[in-house]
């Protein structure tokens, strides 16, 4: 069961770094322009949402990062799955996926947005990139950590492979692949923010960047604000949805 503990010690940490930001801000601290105020940063926000200007940014945003989650996390999947159920396979594609996984995928943005163009696209390749690889490692290790004695058990029977898919190796990947989402989640949001800075006119990264040019810190904290506000959001549902579906893992 969950500790109500936990939930107490985030509010009280959040709530000891605003109070320490406002200190920091306090007349004759940190200058305005280096790190607004609370009040300011929370006055930007509430002119953004009333106003109705962050709203289609936040929606470029979020689509774009929830568009490339679904399919870096599909394909992950898809192709973790081939690699740990065929080993022939896995001899030759996980040598070149680990190699792959080397190379900083947020330095292949640019390149990305060179082949790709403004808009969409772009933003949707790189997080899918960046979501695909903790997913595909997830996938090969949950999928290789089923039970032994329950595979020999199946195949004792003549179970399909399918049968033994869903109800032997998914249930033992489940707790992998949830782990791996919550990573995923973030790593794409990553980096359709990064596409957002490199090329692009809506997104919160493309306010960040437009509002540094302009020297309106209260704005760019208050998108940096509603990006955290995403991430730790999809995260909390991961986690609810872990809970819910791999019911056999409670207590």
């Amino acid at each position: 069961m969950k500790n109500p503990g936990h939930g107490f010690g985030a509010l009280a940490t959040f709530g000891a770094l605003v109070l320490l930001w406002m200190w920091a801000t306090r007349p004759g601290g940190i200058d305005k322009s280096l790190l607004p105020p609370p009040s300011d940063v929370a006055a930007a926000l509430r002119n953004g949402l009333a106003g109705g200007t962050l709203w289609p940014h936040i929606a470029a945003t979020g689509g774009a990062a929830l568009s490339g989650l679904a399919l870096g996390v599909g394909l992950g999947v898809l192709f973790g799955a081939v690699v740990a159920l065929v080993p022939v396979i896995g001899l030759f594609f996980l040598p070149v996926v680990t190699a792959m996984q080397s190379i900083p995928k947020v330095a292949l943005a640019p390149l990305v947005v060179a082949y790709l163009g403004f808009g969409f696209a772009p933003k949707i390749f790189t997080a899918a990139m960046l979501a695909f690889f903790p997913a595909f490692l997830a996938a090969v290790a949950g999928l290789r950590a089923a039970d032994r004695g329950h595979l020999d058990l199946y195949r004792a029977c003549s179970a399909s492979g399918l049968h033994t898919l869903w109800h032997v190796r998914m249930p033992a990947a489940a707790p992998y692949l949830f782990a791996a989402l919550q990573v995923a989640v973030a790593f794409s949001l990553i980096g359709v923010v990064v596409s957002e800075f490199i090329a692009s006119t809506q997104g919160l990264g493309y306010v960040i960047k437009a509002r540094a040019q302009e020297l309106d810190v209260s704005m760019m904290f208050a998108a940096i604000g509603v990006l955290c506000v995403m991430g730790t959001g999809a995260g909390l549902l991961v986690r609810l949805a872990e809970r819910v579906l791999v019911f056999w893992r409670r207590g």
